[in-house]
């Protein structure tokens, strides 16, 4: 929709918004979420993803129902929300979204490509974005078969916690990557959620960005 009805997904967005406003936040959240677990559908999906906990979906694996609780901060207004579409319209144009296996879209990638990987984090996010039948051994065969192509490949991958005392213990296979950078985003964005208010001095994490080339 961001490429086809721009201002049909602006719609969408405000109009859940406007029931936020009608009859609060919680209320209307749980009333979204409950229509979209009674059928799944982009419009709610938007919506919930914009104010869940953390901005973190998690679908139960039972039944696939989404069961994140309603966040504790307040979604953006549908101006600011109608102002990032505007700018990814853009940015995207030109781009093709495929909804795959990543091991399927990986082997699309031709010499001299860039794949660039972001897996869920294997110390830190089991329990997320339906990790618990993520492989990352499979993920590394993969990166494996598109290095021999001459396809480059960037994982991004556990780095370092807790400011620094804890080196994340990953997998990785000798010899697949040249290289391995530490980059610092700043500090948890979970532990910011569970720590509201408090000091987050000691939460300072790092990532693990490996490269193939």
């Amino acid at each position: 929709m961001l490429h086809e009805d721009k201002e049909g997904l602006k719609s969408h967005y405000a109009d859940r918004y406007a029931l936020l406003e009608a009859i609060g936040k919680e209320k209307c959240y749980n009333r979204i979420l409950a229509s979209y677990n009674a059928r799944p559908n982009g419009p709610d999906l938007l919506f919930l993803c914009r104010a869940c906990y953390g901005g973190v979906v998690r679908f139960r694996k039972l039944d696939g129902y989404m069961s994140t609780p309603v966040g504790i901060h307040y979604p953006i207004s549908p101006e600011s929300f109608a102002h990032r579409v505007d700018i990814w319209h853009a940015r995207t144009r030109g781009t093709r979204f495929v909804h795959a296996d990543f091991a399927d879209a990986m082997a699309l990638a031709e010499e001299g490509d860039l794949v660039y990987c972001d897996p869920p984090y294997v110390d830190s996010q089991t329990i997320l974005y339906g990790a618990q039948g993520f492989s990352v051994h499979r993920l590394f065969d993969a990166i494996a078969e598109c290095k021999e192509r001459g396809v480059y490949a960037a994982l991004s991958i556990d780095g370092t916690k807790f400011s620094g005392r804890k080196l994340c213990d990953v997998p990785v296979p000798e010899n697949l990557f040249e290289r391995e950078v530490f980059l610092t985003p700043g500090r948890s964005m979970l532990k910011r959620f569970q720590m509201n208010g408090r000091s987050l001095e000691e939460h300072e994490v790092s990532d693990r960005l490996l490269l193939t080339y």
